[in-house]
This record gives C-alpha cells, sequence and structure tokens, in this order.
C-alpha cells in the first residue's frame, strides 16, 4: 500500500507506505489560518510508513503553537505532512492522490469553526480533541471593527488586510488546484474588485506563485507562515479573499459549490448549496 502526495508545484513529494488509522475535519482558528479554508482534513498514519521523496530542501517550517510544528512549501505555500511526532505523522487528506481508504470520522475543534460556515452532516462534533476536555487554541476573534471593514491577517499576525466593499460573489471551490494548494477540501473565496482589498501591514511578506499550466490561478501567501492570503488579479479585474483568513465575521456564507466534479473522493457535499461541475457561466 502507497499513498503518494505532494505540493501544488511538485517540488515537495513524499510517501505514506500503511493504511491511515483515522481522519478528521480540524476548525482550530490556526488550521484555518494555514490553510485559508474553512477547515482542515487530516489523516494520521503511523511515522515509520512515512517518508520524503523529494524536495525536502523546499520546506518552511515553523512553530504554530507550543509543540506544534507546521510546514509549507516556500516555492506554492501548500501546506506540508506534519512528521514531527514520535510515533504518528498528520498529513492534509487534499495533499495526496486519489482514495485514501478512509473516511472523516468528526470534527474537531468544533467551537472555534469558522462563523460562516455551517456544519451540516451528521460527525460528531468535539471541542477538543476527542476525549479531552482541555481549553485550547487561543487564537481568539478580535472586537468588531469600528468602521464596518472585515479585516483578515496571516497566522503569525505579519501581513494584515481589510476589505471595503461588499463580495460580489462566494464560493467553495473543489477544483484541483484549489485542493492542492489549499490542502484542503476545497477553498472558500470571496470576490470583490481590485480596489475593495487593501493590505495595512506586511505586504513586503507577501509571495506569489503562479501556476504555469493555468490562465489566471495562482497563489499568495506569507514567507513566514504559510498562510493564504489575498490576491489582486487586474486582468479579470477582481480581488480574491481567502475567508480562512478573515478575522471578522463576514457574516454572509457561501452561496455555491464550483468545480464540485473534481470533489475529493473523502470529501462528501451535504448542505443545499447550488452545485456546479466546473465553473457557472
Amino acid at each position: 500500500m502507497n499513498h503518494l502526495g505532494h505540493c501544488l508545484c511538485g517540488t515537495v513529494r513524499w510517501r505514506h507506505a500503511g493504511a491511515f488509522e483515522g481522519m478528521t475535519h480540524c476548525h482550530c482558528s490556526f488550521c484555518r489560518k494555514a490553510h485559508g479554508s474553512a477547515y482542515a482534513t487530516y489523516v494520521i498514519g503511523a511515522r515509520e510508513d512515512f517518508r520524503w521523496e523529494a524536495g525536502e530542501e523546499a520546506i518552511t517550517r515553523r512553530e504554530s503553537s507550543a509543540g506544534f510544528i507546521r510546514s509549507f512549501c516556500q516555492h506554492c505555500g501548500s501546506v506540508l505532512p506534519n512528521p514531527h511526532f514520535d510515533e504518528i505523522v498528520a498529513a492534509p487528506a487534499a495533499g495526496f492522490e486519489g482514495d485514501l481508504g478512509v473516511r472523516p470520522s468528526a470534527h474537531i475543534f468544533a467551537r472555534w469553526k469558522a462563523p460562516w460556515f455551517p456544519i451540516t452532516d451528521a460527525l460528531p462534533r468535539h471541542d477538543n480533541y476527542p476525549g479531552e476536555t482541555a481549553p485550547a487554541v487561543p487564537h481568539q476573534r478580535p472586537a468588531p471593527s469600528e468602521d464596518g471593514l472585515l479585516r483578515g491577517s496571516c497566522l503569525c499576525g505579519v501581513i494584515g488586510f481589510e476589505v471595503s466593499e461588499p463580495f460580489k460573489v462566494i464560493q467553495h471551490c473543489h477544483c484541483t488546484r484549489c485542493q492542492r494548494g489549499r490542502a484542503a477540501a476545497f477553498a472558500t473565496n470571496g470576490f470583490t474588485s481590485p480596489a475593495g482589498v487593501r493590505f495595512t501591514r506586511g505586504e513586503e511578506n507577501l509571495r506569489v506563485y503562479r501556476h504555469l499550466e493555468a490562465r489566471y490561478f495562482a497563489q499568495v501567501f506569507c514567507v513566514t507562515c504559510g498562510s493564504k492570503m489575498p490576491r489582486h488579479c487586474p486582468e479579470r479585474q477582481i480581488a480574491i479573499v481567502p475567508f480562512g483568513a478573515l478575522d471578522d465575521d463576514a457574516s454572509r456564507p457561501a452561496e455555491r459549490h464550483v468545480f464540485a466534479a473534481n470533489k475529493a473522493p473523502w470529501d462528501e457535499i451535504t448542505d443545499q448549496l447550488p452545485c456546479f461541475a466546473a465553473m457557472p457561466g
């Protein structure tokens, strides 16, 4: 049994040679920031079955909370597996190819879920890791902004931004590039005009990865922590905001799923939103 995985640009590659022990959706604010998504889906496997195949020199590592090391590709920003435990490896499921032979069993840190994302499936929900009750995830939402602007930031706090326009559309995108780039089941993005998004600090810490096979697709991330950040696309006269990066409540959920035909085998769409196989015209 071999489960192969790689980052968006293909520089970093890995292999897990055993069966996975479990899969959970994590809603902690750290995962939401790092992945730029509503939640992150992780699989757990034996550490002895994991190995890097290529590109380990391109990995940036950072401790996001006490004892927890997060890794990402310094070229494209994809979140990478975390083998920094004695006996297990925790890896984002969307980084692997194909069906992993396991399905999600629970939502963890559900207490800190994004306010704009409703959980609509019947999976068990836990405020911490299953079986643990100790407080966790000190990352708290700030008080609402006095000027009504939506604020956002990266996980390390170096980069900050503001959204000053209502979103034209908000959608969950299941395309394979969004899955791989965000290392998540889907990317939730809001769209404004280019003038609707302004960086308030740390813009020099942004890195842009442009996918060579795509006409428009690109990923913008913080070079220090890998968090996904807004992107201005002058060719299309839009700005694209990853909702996982928001600090304030957008007070508006996504309104559709796009590229649903490409959804991950382990992902199940359970809400009642319209689903489009590709991008609607």
